[in-house]
């Protein structure tokens, strides 16, 4: 069974001996100990009868031994105890090999008493040696106990062992139920998935034959198509050269027109446009005061460079703080602080704060004519 441990196996067959032989050898040791203690307490008893002679030293001994070893219940389940006692001259009192006649008349208890007081100042000497027997009662039972135990125990995990047992049995059938129940879901699902690979498979065939159709109509037009489209390209193209040779036209028109204007009327052109861009911006920005340099270089820009720079004066008049200042200009004469902000990489303006905290535009121009507006800025009169 794998549930049962080889281990516990193993222990419930050793152990049993090897306690029995421990329990074996203390009990010995005790009942040895325990045994000798009790012995050398008894085994003189009153000392006055012998040192009267009204009895012999050996009868004493003799008597209260044998009287304590029949009052031991052990002895009779196989426990062996032999006792010696001996004077340390070699007398001895215990036990006496050959009957000896210690009834002594009347007029000899003056002898005995010399004798026993003699034995005793010799010393007496108390062996007691205790064996307990492999093949008796009490042996048995230490062993049959023992015994019972290890079978107690070896029954608890075996027991334990079934338990385990069982429970994986009824694991492995609740596993294997599910399983079954897994199985006959994705046997749905398979048969499910089949019907609709069949379903697809006449849509896909379905859809084929009407790609087929298609292809067929569309081989049989694609020849006008094509015929249609070679006219369609051959007008195309001429409507584009005629295109161009009117845009050649148009263009050397207003060449000629551009020339007649420049010449008669490019001073009065200029002098509208600055006298309408200084009129804008007092009207557009009330929170600035722009001067004619600035409105001069505006003019000059391209229209983009116009769009930008304009964002920025919009962004002067309403909030300047979110302007980002690239540097400051300090003038040479008068030495007022101009700051410079760049827009649309190539643009530059410059503006100061006058002593009312406004913002006066000084000059707005590129990178081109950032050399012209810096000498302009270095000969600003002082304030």
């Amino acid at each position: 069974m794998k549930f049962l441990s080889f281990k516990i196996v193993i222990l419930c067959i050793l152990l049993p001996p090897l306690f029995y032989i421990f329990s074996a050898q203390s009990l010995e040791r005790y009942l040895n100990a325990r045994y000798s203690a009790e012995i050398r307490n008894i085994y003189i008893g009153d000392t006055r009868p012998l040192l009267e002679g009204n009895t012999s030293l050996k009868d004493t001994v003799g008597k209260n031994i044998n009287a304590y070893l029949q009052s031991k219940r052990l002895l009779a389940y196989g426990v062996k105890l032999t006792v010696n006692v001996i004077t340390k001259q070699g007398t001895v009192l215990y036990p006496l090999f050959f009957e000896e006649e210690h009834d002594l008349p009347r007029s000899d208890t003056v002898q005995t008493a010399a004798e026993n007081y003699r034995l005793m100042n010799e010393g007496l000497v108390l062996t007691v040696d205790l064996k307990l027997g492999h093949n008796t009662l009490l042996s048995f039972a230490i062993l049959a106990f023992y015994t019972f135990f290890s079978l107690l125990v070896f029954y608890y995990y075996y027991r334990l062992g079934i338990k385990k047992a069982g429970q994986s049995e009824s694991e492995k059938d609740k596993e294997i139920r599910r399983l079954q129940d897994l199985e006959r879901l994705h046997n749905e699902r398979l048969r499910s998935l089949m019907q609709d690979r069949e379903k697809l498979a006449a849509e896909s065939l379905r859809i084929k034959k009407a790609l087929d159709d298609e292809k067929s109509r569309a081989s049989a037009n694609e020849d006008g198509m094509i015929e249609e489209i070679v006219k369609l390209e051959k007008r195309l193209g001429q409507n584009l050269l005629l295109q161009k040779e009117q845009q050649e036209e148009l263009e050397a028109l207003k060449e000629k027109i551009t020339e007649s204007e420049e010449k008669g009327g490019r001073k009065e052109s200029r002098s509208k446009a600055k006298d309408a861009d200084i009129k804008r911006f007092r009207v557009l920005y009330k929170n600035l005061s722009v001067h004619e340099r600035a409105v001069s270089g505006f003019a000059g820009l391209a229209d983009e460079l116009k769009i930008k720079a304009e964002e920025v004066i919009h962004q002067l008049n309403d909030n300047p703080d979110l302007v980002t200042i690239k540097r400051k200009v300090f003038g040479k004469k008068s030495r007022q602080t101009v700051l410079e902000v760049i827009f649309a990489y190539k643009g530059r303006l410059y503006f100061k704060k006058t002593k009312d905290n406004k913002i006066e535009i000084l000059a707005v121009g590129s990178k081109n004519t950032q050399t012209k507006d810096l000498e302009f800025l270095d000969n600003l009169p002082p304030e």
